[in-house]
């Protein structure tokens, strides 16, 4: 039985906030995958926005799975061209349903909570607090974060074509999904702020449902 989805992720418009005199904090709430999110405003957004200032754990958590999400969003952008079964096409179109929202969600925490960016992401440069910060990170390696595809694995996908694809790409994606949910389950065991432990959540929940359903397609091919 597939669990709803809990996340309630607090996105802050910054720039009205400083503007204005009111500050009506925005709550993007997700729904089960394939649903569209809605917005909460007022004093329900307030109470679930409140939260202690996070720390390095969740800093960390969030900073690697942005770009952890990213090369899943590279792999799905290489289906359309490639791509001979529909249901391959169909799941990555709910790859990119969920994981890009998810991107924009994380990127607004560290923003809404002044922390870096992803450090030595150049994808991400510019907007996070001065490097002498107490919780600036290392830069993110892609090496270090389970189940990322090598260089020379993107290249092998990038140059497969038909059912040839589709097998490289389920079994890519595979590992990739394990390695999210691997880091999901790290930082579980010992995050405290709700608003990131809601989303190591949903990458539990919703990246061990589409695993099945990968394992389920690879074994048809």
């Amino acid at each position: 039985m597939v669990r709803a989805r809990v996340s309630v992720v607090t996105v802050l418009a910054a720039a009205v906030l400083a503007g204005c005199g009111v500050a009506e904090p925005e709550v993007v709430k997700p729904g089960a995958p394939g649903d569209e999110p809605t917005v909460v405003t007022g004093p329900e957004a307030g109470d679930i926005g409140a939260n202690s200032a996070p720390g390095p754990a969740e800093t960390t958590y969030v900073q690697m799975m942005i770009p952890h999400h990213e090369q899943a969003l590279e792999m799905t952008a290489l289906v359309p061209d490639r791509v001979r079964d529909p249901s391959v096409r169909g799941l990555a179109d709910r790859i990119d349903g969920v994981q890009g929202p998810e991107i924009k969600m994380m990127q607004s925490w560290l923003n809404r909570h002044n922390r870096p960016d992803v450090p030595g992401h150049s994808g991400h440069s510019g907007h996070g607090v001065a490097p002498e910060s107490s919780d600036a990170a290392a830069p993110v390696e892609s090496h270090s974060m389970p189940g990322m595809a090598t260089p020379e694995q993107m290249r092998q996908l990038a140059a497969a074509d038909g059912a040839q694809f589709d097998r490289l790409f389920l079994e890519l994606m595979i590992r990739h999904h394990e390695g999210a949910v691997r880091m999901a389950t790290d930082f579980l065991s010992n995050g405290t702020d709700e608003q990131v432990v809601e989303m190591a959540q949903d990458v539990l929940v919703t990246q061990t449902d589409e695993i099945a359903t990968m394992r389920g397609m690879l074994a048809e091919i």
